[in-house]
This record gives structure tokens, C-alpha cells and sequence, in this order.
């Protein structure tokens, strides 16, 4: 899932989800910023989305509460980890409405959903899924700005074709003034990374 499209919108307002459509600041695809409004804004989710978001990670496995912390930390790579002040009672809500199920092992709690669960995420499912999706989405960008300030390496070889364009521009530029450039030389480096921004902001 790509954005939070029309269709999307017209699916939260006849389930009665505009509260949640407005509160994620009216459009996923379209947020300000890498985090834009709302809940991005204050890497929060509120208590119905985090249920419906836990209920999506005990459809594809049982989970104890810190695996369902984790989860959320990775997948979007640090941005949003919920607190155990904030899972685990989502998770007794979700046992006591019958959507879970836990089994205890010790000191430890395996949640596992229950029918009840499988149907109320189904009813919601675009919801959740716009959430996850964000959640990646926003992660995968916040990696590449990490890495990017790092100097880390990128996976691919796109990507690590232009880190390496980056890093020998870098390196030149720096080299050119700590040579002590003329005005002259200095205009020309101005005008050349003009040309270079004004070519990558081009579209094809």
C-alpha cells in the first residue's frame, strides 16, 4: 500500500474512521516533513490504532509483549517504540474484549489472537495497514538520513554508487577551499553546484 488514497479515505469515513483519517494528519501519502503531523509528529499512536497494530502482529505469530515492542522498533527502525507502559494494556484490553488470548509461561505472557481478534482487524484492516505501512515507510527514510550523515555504506549498488558520488564531491569541495580559492574560483564552484542541483531537482 502506497498512500492513503481516496479510496482509503472513503473506507474510513464510512466505517466511522475519520477521527483516526484526521488525527494521522489527513493523508499519509502527503505528511509534511519525514514525519509530518500528528502521531508522526509525536511518534505516538493512540490507544484503538496501537490495539489494532498489535492484533496485526498476533495474526502472524504469538508474541510476548517485549517481542511486539521490538517489532515496532524495527520496523520502523527506531522511529516508534511504544512503551511497555503502552503495550501491555493494550494487550489486557485486547484479552479482556476477547480479540487475545495469553498463556502464561513463567514469569513470562504469549498472546496469541482469537477469532473475535482476526474479525475486528479484518473489519479494520486498511487502517492498520496504512499504519504499518507509514511506519516503514518513515523508518527506511530516517535510515537513509542516518546513513547518509554517517557515511555508512548502503546495501545496494545504486545506492552506493551515489553515496560514493557524494563522498568524492565532498571531498573535492573540501579540498578546493581549503586551498584558499579566489573569488573568481570561488564563484565557479557556487555556479557548478548550482548546475548540479538544478540537474538533480530535474525531472526525467
Amino acid at each position: 500500500m502506497h498512500g492513503f488514497g481516496f479510496s482509503t479515505y472513503r473506507s474510513c469515513a464510512r466505517r466511522g474512521h475519520w477521527g483516526h483519517f484526521r488525527r494521522f494528519g489527513g493523508s499519509f501519502g502527503h505528511s509534511e516533513g519525514i514525519g509530518g503531523r500528528g502521531f508522526f509528529g509525536g511518534r505516538k499512536l493512540g490507544s484503538q490504532e496501537l490495539q489494532l497494530v498489535i492484533l496485526a502482529l498476533l495474526e502472524e505469530h504469538p508474541r510476548h509483549g517485549y517481542e511486539i515492542i521490538k517489532a515496532l522498533e524495527e520496523t520502523s527502525k527506531g522511529f516508534y517504540t511504544p512503551s511497555p507502559g503502552m503495550v501491555y494494556p493494550a494487550l489486557t484490553y485486547l484479552e479482556e474484549v476477547g480479540h487475545a488470548t495469553v498463556e502464561v509461561e513463567g514469569s513470562k505472557k504469549l498472546y496469541r489472537i482469537t477469532d473475535a481478534g482476526i474479525a475486528n482487524l479484518a473489519e479494520n484492516r486498511e487502517l492498520v495497514d496504512a499504519i504499518l505501512a507509514q511506519l516503514a515507510r518513515i523508518g527506511s527514510k530516517m535510515e537513509r538520513v542516518r546513513q547518509a550523515f554517517a557515511g555508512d555504506e548502503p546495501d545496494d549498488i545504486e545506492h552506493r554508487a551515489v553515496d560514493e558520488a557524494r563522498k568524492a564531491l565532498r571531498a573535492a569541495l573540501i579540498s578546493k577551499l581549503n586551498a584558499s580559492p579566489s573569488a573568481d574560483e570561488l564563484q565557479r564552484v557556487a555556479e557548478v553546484l548550482k548546475r548540479a542541483t538544478e540537474e538533480l531537482k530535474r525531472k526525467k
